[in-house]
């Protein structure tokens, strides 16, 4: 299986997020792609490419244009201001606040744009952003040439990105301009499946409408678990889009066995669907040791679902989002790579 990977995702490197009320060292940081990349290599799954530059247009069919000329201007909007450190919002437009003003100021633009404290933004985020979309494009432009299937180590991740916000670490939607980008180029259906711990509510958000690409998401109970909400069993599309979003909410401490089941299921219903692409955000952070979730997969629990996948049967597109567990976080990504292979 090929791997597509930039350097450029080093650029973005923040000093600090907003967690549990302190300031913290990112979890979401450059050693992730190390670990991964060392264990790809000792593996030896497949080859290692760089990206294409696909440019601005499949990111703008996805991303509303004002938010991507915020992503681009407002690190140096922040220093301009006289703000020090990395950009991060502190002020929003909330329930009882119905406006369409997008405010000039920097600070108001940062509540707009995003949601919350703890996605940073540095002096290289936007050029890391657009290097991770190619990484993405670039995978899933080998399966649509004929590849069975393809690893997009993309960093930044990007399934929490909406149509025109950010947050937990996403700014552009990577597997949505990927299932739009499979679209444009002849593709009529198309399943995203999100195996992160986290709901994948940026691609939700912007597919919730559709019928063309079915989206399904395995994660943290929204009650309790980030990014609190969306996520729920109930959310099943809306308009022409209604049956086509699945959401598998689970309880703190869900072991691989329930797990699973959702998998089985998901795969079942996309099946029915019989898309032209399988894209899968894959995330490793329902792993047992990760510091910020809470399921309880194990290592072995990784191959047995790259193995699953693979059973499907369809070209598959495999692209990076979430998983903290540095020290084991290669381990697991390739476990699900290697699973896929031997099975497919």
């Amino acid at each position: 299986m090929k791997t597509f990977y930039s350097n450029q995702h080093r650029l973005h490197a923040p000093d600090v997020e907003f967690f549990r009320g302190r300031l913290v060292p990112p979890f979401e940081k450059p050693e992730r792609m190390d670990m991964i990349i060392r264990r790809l290599h000792e593996v030896a799954p497949g080859t290692v490419l760089d990206p294409k530059d696909f440019g601005l247009p499949p990111v703008l069919a996805v991303h509303d244009a004002g938010y991507i000329r915020f992503l681009e201007t407002c690190v140096s909007e922040w220093k301009a201001a006289g703000y020090g450190g990395d950009a991060i919002a502190a002020f929003w437009p909330t329930r009882r606040l119905d406006t369409q003003n997008i405010p000039d100021d920097i600070s108001g633009k940062m509540g707009w744009y995003g949601m919350g404290t703890d996605s940073s933004l540095c002096e290289g985020t936007y050029a890391a952003a657009l290097a991770s979309k190619d990484v993405a494009l670039s995978a899933t432009q080998a399966v649509l040439d004929g590849d069975r299937a393809a690893f997009g180590l993309c960093r930044p991740p990007g399934h929490h990105a909406a149509q025109d916000q950010y947050c937990g670490y996403c700014f552009l939607n990577n597997a949505a301009i990927a299932a739009q980008y499979a679209r444009d180029h002849g593709h009529a259906r198309v399943a995203i499946f999100d195996v992160d711990f986290h709901h994948g509510n940026g691609t939700q958000d912007i597919f919730y409408h559709r019928d063309d690409v079915l989206f399904l998401s395995i994660h943290g109970h929204p009650k309790t678990s980030y990014p609190y909400f969306l996520g729920y069993a109930e959310e099943r599309g809306t308009g022409d889009g209604e049956g086509f979003n699945h959401n598998y909410p689970f309880a703190a401490g869900t072991t691989y066995d329930k797990w699973r089941g959702a998998l089985t299921d998901g795969l079942n219903k996309i099946a029915s669907f019989a898309p032209d692409m399988l894209i899968i955000s894959l995330g490793v952070d329902t792993f047992e040791n990760d510091p910020i979730s809470t399921f309880k997969l194990t290592s072995d629990d990784f191959t047995d679902m790259g193995q699953t996948i693979a059973a499907a049967g369809l070209p598959t597109v495999f692209l990076m989002e979430g998983g903290y567990a540095v020290e084991d976080v290669g381990i697991n990504v390739v476990n699900v790579l290697t699973g896929f292979d031997s099975a497919a």
